[in-house]
């Protein structure tokens, strides 16, 4: 598991199984957000299984997936919502962590500056410079 460090609140990463649920919990998580739809490789541990493992542990979970059908104002308000919910570091996770990251940046905009948006991700190694006309708008 390569935690990816966006900032104090939110870390992202590529897909995780039930056990890395307890490291997360070890490292201060306090929420998961799953951001992978189900189904999208045989190898995928189901969100269910990850589900049982964080309320197991104390964790909140939030999945708000992110498919073929993009992005939505729905998903980008679930997100923030998730993150302005919790009372500590949030860790999200996709298959590469760049859906976690995608909908970070766009929960951000109108509370963050598109540079500054922008500059975390890059820091963290997603280039997220195309969002930059919808990081500056709310």
């Amino acid at each position: 598991m390569e935690l990816k460090r966006i900032n104090d609140h939110i870390s992202v990463c590529g897909q995780i199984a039930p056990e890395d649920v307890a490291s997360l919990k070890a490292a201060g998580f306090v929420t998961i957000i799953n951001n992978r739809p189900d189904g999208e490789s045989p190898d995928q541990v189901p969100g269910a299984e990850i589900e049982a493992a964080a309320k197991a542990a104390g964790l909140a979970y939030y999945a708000i997936p992110l498919g073929r059908e993009g992005v939505s104002p729905d998903m980008v308000e679930k997100t923030h919502a998730a993150l302005e919910g919790s009372n500590g570091p949030v860790f999200a996770f996709c298959r590469s962590g760049t859906r976690s990251t995608t909908l970070w940046a766009l929960s951000q905009a109108g509370e963050m500056e598109a540079g500054e948006i922008i500059s975390q991700a890059a820091e963290a190694g997603y280039d997220m410079s195309h969002l930059a006309g919808h990081l500056s708008q709310k």
